[in-house]
């Protein structure tokens, strides 16, 4: 039962009662007031005590337990102390679903139609008040949530939420809103004065905007209604700052001010509208730009319910192309305002900047969730001069997008100039904290969709309890040293492999990469060593962290600072044994600081652990440093090792390159004659000269160097027949001079032939694989020896043609060949010959001449024209 008393029922009750009993009702206490004024009460003493209460509660749980029956007293109280378990409404249901998905703009739409169809108050205001703080500055949201408050004895709650959604708010809407309040509320003669007051304060904050032209002609009007010589004088003024806005309505307050000055005078009228003609005529220039700009940047909004308008919510970002051209828009006019189109002077430079300011407010509103929109707001903001506002910016826009790298790394490094270590401290451990719960949610959802079957060595798909049991899931690791002084301080888990999550992964490791950078520069060694330790105990920690700290000891710690960047190099192997990129990285570490020993230990250690398809890269590192610094039988006994597991590698490959120096291949070019075929102009229509090329680079490919194979070679595909690649190559745009088509009667070259009806029976011996990597890349080197030819080009259309945009960048329609060509093939076209077909409509007898000459000109001729001649022997009639 509710506690509070029914206040009209006890007011009608104590109406009915002499003063006497009211008074002797009154001055009964309640226990709970006995209870708090005598102290030395210590409640009903005929309850029982705690102590038997504890016991008879037992007993019950003992009797319970035993399947005897309760008492109906113990059944009541049984009921009294479980809650009710009511179904949750609609309303509780989507409340739940939207705290833990927030930016869902239907599903607020449809919480606040729940919320007023129900029409409980307190509701409505959790519902407005939760979609506010997920979406702040939604004027429509705002607008609607105060329509519930506009009757007289809510206006005290109205106004407070006025002060709150004004004091950032640039949107017009709500500005005109309020202003409606206000003088609604205002409509006696002597609060004229605070009207006026309110309508200079609106356009203070959104006057500049092109949308505020009703708010100036309201407060024009306004004016109008006022005392004569007052009236004249204010009216002028607020009709001369008008007309040099580009506001929508920006020609007809021109009209109106010049019929209000001729009124007055028609002299001064004159020079009055002479001197402000220049600016209004810039002002028409500057709307008729402003509409282009804004045109594509805030489309229609859908049909609106019956009840409320639709509310709109600006959506999370997926960036596809729309979304992409809708940010590369913004980002245009927010250019082109910045770069002052209406041609303020020094003198109202405050203008100016009041004007770019509430434009990026209300981009900052629309298009919330891009982090690019608010880093543009927060660069000029703080190039005006305003670095506590940039700052709050940022704040801003780091809580709209906690998961920004861009917002909160610039955060970061004002917060670092300012001296606030501290706060960037913090800011950094927040901002690992939301990537680490997006990882574990990226990472059950993973293992959510793998819980069933996963996949062994083989590629088959097997139970996951099946590579649980034989324990052969797991990936190789690294030799561990048991003797490292980080033995304990490294996460032993490793999270699954997955390239979404490992690419996520390694975007967090950017994060702890700038943690430790800012340690080490704006603190000292020993906290960046202290933030390293926190990284390593991170189980989503990847190697690019170890290397990074290595890296900075060996560069900023100038006593011992190779050991120390050895050992961590060691301590990630434990871990990132079986990651190729790090071993290569640490090889190249010890190579750079000339450690042979440790460098050979390291790599005889780690080849073994690699299969020969994963390990080609350590093999070809190793093979460099051998061929550049070792002795020549060492480099001989190495070329032995790589032919035993490549034994599809011909020798001369690595013969060519221990005599290659820095991409420079004398042999391929001289001995082979690879310079002279690339140079020589092939013909596109000679078989012949085609053959000789590719006779004379049969064995071009055994000089490739390392660095251009791939680690694992993808399996083949068939590859795209000659007449399709003509058609893909014909896309793709060519600003150099046009090359010559292949005539439609000359026959393939032999290589697209071979490309498209697969590779001829007999190679002369030679493998598929090595033939496959040889046509790759000569086509690689043909292809870079066409880009290093010089342009033939002028300076000038070189120039012209660098500007022209890419074709990624175009958005517009795309039209149909096919439907195009139809349609100009059914197209009337004049002709200078008379159509054979479809035979001309035969025309009606002539009339006799008597009704020519009586009756005046003949009707028209609308049938289609056909040429001189068509149609009459006497031409087209007219």
């Amino acid at each position: 039962m509710n506690s509070r008393p029914n206040r009209s029922f006890f007011s009608v009750f104590m109406t009915d009662m002499s003063e006497e009993q009211q008074d002797s009702i009154v001055d009964i206490e309640t226990p709970t007031e006995i209870a708090t004024n005598d102290t030395e009460y210590i409640g009903d003493k005929t309850q029982p005590t705690e102590e038997i209460l504890n016991a008879l509660n037992a007993l019950n749980q003992t009797t319970a337990q035993n399947g005897h029956e309760q008492s109906p007293a113990q059944q009541v109280n049984a009921k009294q102390d479980t809650p009710s378990q009511e179904a949750p409404s609609e309303w509780h249901v989507l409340r739940e679903k939207l705290r833990e998905q927030p930016h869902d703009p239907e599903g607020w739409n449809k919480l606040v139609d729940l919320a007023e169809a129900r029409g409980e108050i307190e509701q409505i205001k959790q519902t407005y008040e939760a979609l506010l703080e997920v979406y702040p500055n939604t004027s429509s949201a705002q607008i609607a949530y105060l329509n519930h408050f506009l009757s007289p004895g809510l206006f005290p709650y109205a106004e407070e939420l006025f002060r709150r959604f004004l004091r950032s708010s640039p949107l017009v809407d709500l500005w005109k809103f309020y202003l409606t309040y206000v003088r609604r509320v205002n409509t006696s003669p002597a609060s004229r004065e605070a009207v006026s007051k309110a309508y200079e304060f609106a356009l203070s904050r959104i006057g500049q905007d092109k949308d505020s032209g009703d708010i100036w002609s309201d407060y024009i009007q306004f004016l109008k209604a006022g005392e004569e010589q007052q009236k004249m004088d204010a009216l002028r003024k607020v009709y001369h700052r008008a007309v040099q806005i580009p506001l929508e309505n920006v020609e007809k307050l021109w009209s109106e001010l010049e019929t209000f000055e001729n009124s007055l005078n028609k002299i001064t009228a004159k020079k009055f509208m002479s001197d402000l003609s220049p600016s209004y005529m810039q002002a028409r220039t500057v709307l008729r730009q402003l509409q282009r700009h804004l045109g594509p940047l805030f489309p229609p909004p859908p049909a609106s319910s019956p009840t409320r308008p639709h509310l709109y919510l600006p959506p999370t970002p997926t960036f596809n192309a729309a979304e992409r051209a809708l940010v590369g828009a913004w980002k245009t006019y927010l250019k082109w305002e910045e770069s002052n189109p209406l041609e303020f002077e020094d003198k109202d430079k405050a203008t100016l900047i009041s004007r770019i300011q509430g434009v990026y407010r209300k981009a900052a509103i629309r298009m919330r969730f891009y982090a690019e929109i608010w880093y543009m707001a927060f660069v000029w903001t703080n190039s005006v001069g305003k670095p506590e506002e940039a700052l709050n910016i940022l704040k801003s826009g780091m809580e709209a997008n906690p998961t920004s790298f861009l917002l909160h790394f610039a955060y970061c490094e004002l917060q670092e100039s300012r001296k606030e270590h501290a706060e960037v401290t913090t800011t950094f451990d927040k901002f690992l904290d939301v990537l680490r719960a997006e990882l574990d949610e990226l990472e059950n959802r993973v293992n959510s969709a793998n819980s069933s079957f996963t996949s062994d060595g083989s590629g088959r798909t097997v139970p996951t309890s099946a590579l649980a049991g034989n324990g052969s899931g797991s990936l190789e690791a690294g030799t561990i040293s048991n003797t490292s002084s980080f033995a304990t301080q490294a996460s032993d888990e490793k999270p699954p492999k997955v390239k979404e999550l490992s690419d996520r992964r390694q975007e967090y490791g950017v994060v702890w990469i700038m943690y430790i950078r800012f340690a080490r520069r704006a603190l000292d060694l020993k906290t960046f060593r202290s933030v390293f330790a926190k990284a390593r105990r991170d189980r989503w920690t990847p190697w690019e962290v170890y290397e990074a700290a290595a890296l900075m000891e060996y560069h900023c710690n100038k006593d011992g600072g190779t050991g120390v960047a050895s050992r961590i190099f060691e301590k990630g192997l434990e871990t990132y044994g079986d990651e190729i990129e790090f071993v290569l990285r640490y090889l190249g570490f010890l190579i750079s600081v000339n450690d042979e020993n440790n460098a050979r230990a390291l790599f005889e250690r780690v080849i073994t652990a690699f299969p020969p398809e994963r390990a080609r890269p350590l093999w070809e590192r190793w093979a460099r440093y051998e061929y550049q610094y070792g002795d020549l039988e060492a480099a001989q006994k190495l070329e032995k090792r790589i032919a035993e597991v490549y034994p599809s590698d011909p020798p001369i490959k690595r013969f060519a390159q221990r005599h290659t120096y820095l991409g420079t291949d004398a042999i391929a070019a001289r001995d082979l004659g690879f310079a002279m075929a690339a140079r020589q102009p092939a013909a596109l229509g000679s078989t012949s000269t085609s053959n000789s090329i590719e006779k004379r680079t049969d064995s071009l490919f055994s000089l490739t160097s390392a660095s251009h194979m791939p680690v694992s070679q993808p399996p083949t595909k068939r590859a795209s027949s000659p007449d399709y690649k003509r058609r893909e190559g014909s896309a793709r745009p060519d600003f150099g001079p046009p090359s010559k088509r292949q005539r439609p009667s000359s026959p393939p070259r032999d290589r697209d032939r071979e490309r498209w009806e697969g590779p001829p029976r007999k190679r002369f011996g030679s493998p598929a694989g090595w033939e496959r990597e040889r046509d790759r890349e000569l086509q690689h080197v043909k292809k870079d020896r066409e880009d290093d030819k010089a342009s033939t080009l002028p300076t000038v259309i070189s120039w012209f043609v660098g500007q022209l945009p890419t074709p990624a960048s175009f958005d517009g329609p795309v039209f149909r060949t096919d439907d195009l060509m139809m349609l100009l093939r059914n197209a009337v076209i004049p002709s200078a010959t008379r159509r054979a077909t479809p035979p001309p409509t035969p025309l009606p007898p002539p009339a006799p001449p008597a009704a020519r000459t009586g009756g005046g000109r003949p009707p028209p001729d609308y049938g289609p024209y056909q040429g001189p001649g068509g149609g009459t022997r006497g031409g087209r009639r007219y």
